[in-house]
């Protein structure tokens, strides 16, 4: 298995509150378990201008930027986790296990937001040397388990209506119906629970690899 699963790039996504933080990091622990070496990003941020841009991304302040300043900030900090974190640490022959990635502004921005999930995909085309990873897994919730588990001070994504993130979810579900690399796990679980879920997508996904 160590030899299958080394060297992939692995995303981890879903609506707020699905626990894709915690569960990007116990994968990445069940990873090193295996033997397979590991780096753990999120996305945006991890790079010194990628946690800028997240930043002016999240202050509820900046409640005037427009979904297609949003397609572009997160695609200039997502370049920049590339450049900088991911591509040198897959020619380091190390797995990669990534929390949000293209499919989030796919969910957000394109279908939330109605710019378009064609059109962000376009984008990332010309902007990203690699749009999609090996696999992305979907952490699927129902809204109130969500809005449960996100903080009582949201940021300026997290503080958008219900109707907004009930079209959020919609998004990544579809997105998962039409791309291939897709696997959708029910996240509203216990915490152990939906790892072992994730931990098994993985495997069957991954090793299936020739």
């Amino acid at each position: 298995m160590k030899n299958k699963l080394k060297v992939k790039f692995i995303v981890l996504d879903g609506p707020d509150g699905c626990g894709k933080s915690t569960q990007t990091k116990l994968l990445a622990q069940w990873l090193q378990g295996q033997g397979v070496e590991v780096e753990s990003f999120r996305d945006p941020g991890t790079t010194a201008i990628g946690e800028k841009i997240r930043q002016i991304l999240l202050n509820p302040e900046h409640i005037a930027m427009s979904t297609g300043t949003e397609v572009m900030l997160y695609m200039a900090a997502r370049a920049q986790l590339w450049a900088e974190k991911i591509a040198p640490a897959l020619k380091e022959n190390k797995s990669v296990v990534l929390d949000r990635w293209l499919s989030s502004t796919c969910a957000y921005q394109g279908y939330a937001g109605g710019f378009g999930m064609d059109k962000v995909i376009r984008i990332a085309k010309d902007c990203l040397e690699r749009p999609w990873p090996d696999l992305t897994v979907i952490l699927d919730v129902d809204l109130e388990t969500a809005a449960n588990r996100l903080s009582s001070q949201p940021d300026r994504i997290e503080a958008k209506p219900q109707q907004y993130h009930r079209k959020v979810r919609e998004g990544f579900l579809k997105l998962a119906e039409q791309q291939a690399g897709f696997a959708v796990i029910n996240a509203a679980g216990q915490i152990d629970t939906v790892h072992k879920k994730v931990a098994a997508v993985v495997e069957k996904y991954l090793t299936a690899v020739p």
